[in-house]
């Protein structure tokens, strides 16, 4: 039986060849089917996530999280890791962790990627605590910022935040340790800082939100994992299903306030 004829224009199928050339193809799908699932069940995903969070990650975030994975139509347990983004991306990679919730502050490009959810930026600069008005970011770059070692995330967001908008970032010659002696630190005036809402303190009455041309200005967190484990597709639902959650809560909060 032949399958192609030669002319000199070139290759076609013949008669024959258009009957089965198709169903060579649908045989080979067939065969990847099989292959994949009996990888599947000769090496089966385990019953955790392995979940590796920066600091910059809010308690609200990661309860929503435990939901998501216990929401599975396959229910998972999450295993949490904290640690700094440096350490996280290395477990990632290694395939010590299976996914990480990060602020997007550096590209993984081989990893997959979606956005979780968005938070906004406020200033605190005791400097200029007469109002809680909303502060432009040309005007901000005016103080002084203290600044964090570049773990959690913060500081790569300042620094690109101020260098993608050509305006000069002024520092305080000294650093915090982590957001939580930052905000401290500003609030006795040793210099400016900024922050996520999330993490400022309650009683700080010199927090102004940040915003860009009068639209506020974001931090966005995203979920980061591997595509080619056996977890992917738990993966896959697992991020949409925390997508879904925190859009959930965000509209009941703009609705209700609660």
């Amino acid at each position: 039986m032949t399958l192609f004829e030669r002319s000199p224009r070139g290759v076609k199928p013949t008669p024959d060849g258009t009957r089965i050339l198709p169903m060579i193809d649908q045989a080979l799908d067939a065969l990847d089917a099989i292959v994949a699932e009996a990888q599947r069940l000769a090496n089966p995903a385990p019953d955790t996530i392995r979940m590796g969070v920066s600091p910059l990650i809010g308690a609200d975030l990661v309860a929503r999280a435990f939901d998501a994975a216990r929401n599975l139509d396959r229910p998972r347990d999450l295993v949490l890791r904290e640690a700094d983004l440096t350490h996280l991306r290395e477990d990632l990679q290694a395939g010590r962790l299976d996914l990480l919730l990060v602020p997007a502050v550096q590209a993984m490009p081989t990893f997959r990627h979606r956005v979780i959810a968005r938070e906004p930026v406020v200033v605190i600069d005791p400097a200029d605590s007469r109002t809680e008005s909303p502060v432009e970011l040309h005007a901000a770059a005016d103080a002084a910022y203290i600044l964090v070692p570049d773990s959690c995330g913060l500081t790569t967001f300042t620094t690109e935040l101020f260098r993608s908008h050509d305006l000069p970032l002024r520092t305080y010659p000294g650093e915090a340790s982590n957001y939580r002696v930052l905000d401290e630190w500003a609030r006795m005036g040793v210099g400016a800082a900024l922050l996520p809402q999330s993490k400022t303190t309650h009683e700080h009455g010199s927090s102004r939100p940040l915003v860009r041309a009068g639209a506020p200005v974001e931090i966005t967190y995203e979920a980061v994992w591997d595509n080619a484990t056996p977890l992917a597709a738990d993966l896959e639902d697992f991020v949409t299903s925390l997508t879904q959650l925190t859009e959930l809560t965000e509209r009941t909060y703009e609705e209700t306030g609660d």
